[in-house]
């Protein structure tokens, strides 16, 4: 288990912000190794909860910063007060349920300016997985000397629930 894992036990609103600028900011970092795309913004970002107690304590405080855009199989995806990260304003907040699949922190989902053409340069790369979905798809990014992981969707989570 990674160890900045192990402190995310209890949070508040400023603690769950500090979380999701943290993940976004080690997520750019990792965007910014394996690709080109330096200027890539945030689309939105979603927190690997640890265990059940913090994933109820996740959901109870992204609760005061947003509201339930949609249900999904692995947690909720809210709609926030904006958060300023460092690839922009983040909208839109996963809280998922523990995976032993994800012990990283999280990950931040970019958009790319031309994701066929993104898809084309990196999706066999080492380190890049492309995941087809039922009305999207997305391209992972994982590196196991980050803490989080980075997304590439087409198209953008902000575009499939039809949000500004």
């Amino acid at each position: 288990m990674h160890k900045s894992v192990k402190r995310v036990r209890s949070v508040d609103v400023a603690a769950l912000k500090q979380l999701v600028k943290e993940i976004v900011k080690d997520a750019v970092g990792l965007k910014n190794r394996h690709t080109s795309e330096k200027n890539a913004p945030v689309n939105y970002a979603c927190i690997f909860a640890q265990g059940k107690e913090q994933y109820n304590n996740l959901l109870v405080v992204a609760q005061k910063i947003g509201v339930v855009l949609e249900e999904t199989p692995t947690g909720p995806v809210f709609h926030i007060q904006p958060i300023n990260t460092v690839a922009g304003n983040l909208w839109l907040l996963k809280i998922r349920k523990p995976d032993a699949t994800r012990p990283e922190l999280g990950d931040a989902d970019f958009t790319v300016e031309n994701y066929s053409e993104f898809k084309k340069r990196y999706s066999s790369r080492t380190g890049f997985k492309l995941i087809p979905r039922e009305n999207f798809e997305m391209i992972e990014l994982v590196d196991p000397s980050f803490n989080v992981r980075a997304y590439f969707s087409n198209p953008p989570l902000n575009e499939q629930l039809k949000i500004e």
